[in-house]
């Protein structure tokens, strides 16, 4: 069968690593737990925790950790930009079955930038260096970063890679977009590709992989040596099982149909659910999921159209079955004028 991406098959020598991208109150246990009944990844990232001076692991992301269900490894992801309190919260994570500890630097919320932690870090690349070098004295399992290519220009990342190369960095996932770009641009797939050609450990790429399509090609433009992949996985749980079939045999299973999404949307609804919430305080928190999953399902978008005004749970799963219920395609992939939609106000990706 010819490739997704119109072109010659991609080369594959080994199978690309295929990771979770951490999007704060998304993927969290409850997700993964959906997740692994679908197809894992081969690496889960954390929610990110929240690193300042007063500080304490947050439990509910630590469940993510010490329950893990899939069998998979997880790597616990921090952000914050003090260094003691960095290094303790390291030290603390690896007393727990962590396979790696990752520092983020790609979160571009303005509350978080505005503290000088994630995305904002990028401002000051000997703040970051001196963040490395510290955090790398300390991390006896893998050190990983995620990035973005820079704060305000692409021609930052340059400057970015040089600090990276000074540490022992494991693994290195860039999201192909500055700061400022946040979601709203082309991915700038140069700048990987310069991290792969580089950097001595492997780079992961992030960004707009939302389809097997988008997935492979982001592997040809890149290079890079896999995937972390986020609201793609959200909208098509299925999409690291399908990559992993064309890795192993060339070939492209057939896409899930609307009933497949119709049960894959209740079973993110009972097993998100949290005991103490109410009904509609249940239902808000699905529309999370839904700007992901929604867009360019039923006549002029009138699914999402609907859900946005659910408040209970009989009218809720009413609109899946009037929309999904019976089986038809779905879109390969979201409208492109929707692509960014489910992002707007998440610390995501």
């Amino acid at each position: 069968m010819e490739s997704p991406i119109g072109v010659s098959p991609l080369p594959v020598t080994r199978p690309p690593l295929l990771a979770l991208a951490p999007m704060q109150e998304v993927t969290d246990l409850a997700f993964m737990r959906v997740l692994h009944t679908h197809g894992d990844p081969d690496l889960y990232f954390t929610e990110y925790f929240r690193v300042h001076a007063h500080s304490r692991l947050d439990r509910d992301i630590l469940r993510s950790i010490t329950e893990n269900p899939t069998g998979k490894p997880v790597v616990a992801q921090m952000i914050g930009e003090d260094i003691d309190r960095l290094v303790t919260t390291a030290t603390e994570l690896q007393r727990h079955p962590v396979a790696g500890i990752d520092l983020n630097l790609g979160c571009p919320a303005p509350c978080v930038c505005s503290k000088h932690s994630g995305g904002g870090l990028l401002r000051n690349p000997a703040k970051v260096d001196a963040i490395l070098e510290a955090l790398r004295s300390c991390i006896q399992v893998a050190f990983t970063v995620k990035t973005r290519i820079g704060y305000e220009r692409p021609e930052e990342f340059d400057q970015l890679l040089d600090v990276f190369a000074r540490h022992r960095i494991d693994l290195l996932s860039v999201h192909g977009r500055t700061v400022a770009e946040r979601y709203q641009s082309s991915i700038h797939y140069d700048q990987i590709r310069l991290a792969v050609e580089r950097l001595p450990c492997p780079v992961l790429a992030n960004g707009n992989v939302v389809s097997l399509r988008t997935a492979l090609l982001t592997l040809k433009k890149t290079g890079a040596a896999g995937l972390m992949i986020g609201r793609g996985a959200i909208r098509h749980p299925w999409i690291f099982a399908h990559l992993r079939h064309y890795f192993a045999t060339g070939t492209v299973l057939p896409p899930p149909d609307s009933g497949e999404l119709r049960r894959y949307i209740e079973q993110l609804y009972r097993e998100t659910r949290n005991e103490d919430a109410t009904a509609l305080q249940h239902i808000t928190r699905m529309k999370r999921y839904l700007n992901f999953i929604a867009p360019g399902l039923g006549q002029n978008e009138r699914f999402l159209h609907e859900m946005k005004r659910v408040r209970e749970e009989a009218e809720f799963f009413a609109i899946c079955d009037r929309h999904l219920e019976k089986g038809g395609a779905i879109p390969a992939e979201p409208p492109a004028e929707s692509v960014f939609a489910g992002l707007a106000g998440l610390d995501s990706e």
